[in-house]
């Protein structure tokens, strides 16, 4: 599929953060030489194309860079390498009406439903200010835009004048759900949008993203640490690992034939309602630390088939040969077994 077919795309996205140098490191440059300063490669050069009207999953641990990644794809940070395109074209070349396009029908709902809203604005001014003022809707028709807005995502129309604070968390989100339909977007970016909410609360606000897909033909890049909340949503499934996609494939297939060693991890981590007792088998040690990444395979050193090569070798996220579905995946065992 071309680049024109893919409403976004990644190509080699990178974000580095510097590292600040305090007083006593910078005395110690000054007596040992100097050196380049300290940095975080959040993001290490991802490659993913979004399709029009899918829901691709972005799954991973905290800290592997799921979070970075969405809100470049949203224009909020820009990338330090790579480029982000929309509908094929460079983010950072668009002017005038397609920039508009962009910024516009590229929305993001955060994962804290409560500090992403503004506690000193009532519900009709947080959803009502944006079309306003992009010359969506008149100020006159900002009322009955809000009163409609809210009955579609599952909120009383009488709540318009209440604040924050007098909401309980399931409907702060749906009041981010709200604002962020209110400009008219096709792509929404879902930052946790439900890892904040009651379990109970987690099924209604899923089932409310579904049928406002169906409703306004939405694209969503739905970020999350779980898998389970995941594979009711998703279209396609990527798994991060420290920066980097280690796997991507449609969602039957993640959970059906899992390649990567830590894509089989986090699935045996998920809970399962079965008779019998089930050993639960966590993945051994911890996220390593992005400012000091391990050579070669970056999950190496939790590996329970870690070889010699990973260790030295960074893999290639590669395609494996699972019939016609497009399966990738950056695993040295698909090149060691035949």
């Amino acid at each position: 599929m071309s680049d024109t077919e893919m409403i976004l795309s990644l190509k080699d996205v990178q974000r580095r953060y510097s590292q600040p140098v305090d007083f006593v490191e910078r005395i110690g440059r000054l007596i040992k030489g100097g050196g380049p300063p300290r940095s975080v490669l959040a993001v290490a050069g991802v490659d993913l194309n979004i399709r029009a009207g899918e829901v691709i999953g972005l799954v991973g641990e905290s800290g592997c860079g799921k979070s970075t990644l969405g809100r470049m794809l949203t224009g909020i940070l820009p990338p330090t390498g790579g480029q982000v395109l929309y509908k094929g074209v460079p983010v950072e070349t668009l002017s005038g009406a397609r920039r508009r396009e962009y910024e516009l029908g590229v929305q993001m709902i955060f994962q804290d439903p409560f500090s992403s809203l503004n506690p000193r604005m009532r519900v009709l001014d947080i959803i009502g200010e944006g079309p306003v003022a992009h010359g969506l809707i008149k100020r006159a028709d900002k009322e009955s835009y809000v009163t409609g807005l809210m009955q579609k995502v599952g909120l009383d129309p009488d709540y318009r004048f209440r604040y924050p604070h007098q909401f309980s968390g399931g409907q702060r989100q749906r009041i981010g759900v709200a604002r962020a339909l209110a400009l008219k977007p096709s792509v929404i970016v879902c930052d946790e949008a439900v890892a904040a909410l009651d379990v109970s609360i987690q099924a209604q606000v899923l089932n409310l993203f579904i049928k406002l897909r169906q409703e306004f033909d939405l694209t969503y890049i739905f970020i999350s640490h779980n898998l389970g909340v995941v594979s009711h949503i998703s279209d396609r499934v990527a798994i991060m690992y420290l920066g980097r996609i280690v796997e991507l494939a449609d969602t039957d297939t993640i959970f059906s034939r899992a390649n990567h060693p830590y894509t089989q991890a986090l699935i045996k981590e998920l809970p399962v309602l079965r008779t019998g007792r089930r050993q639960f088998d966590p993945i051994k040690g911890e996220l390593p630390s992005p400012i000091d990444p391990p050579s070669g395979c970056p999950f190496h050193p939790r590996c329970p088939k870690v070889m010699d090569r990973c260790k030295v070798e960074r893999p290639l996220l590669r395609a494996i040969h699972t019939g016609t579905v497009e399966h990738l995946s950056a695993c040295h065992l698909n090149q060691e077994t035949p």
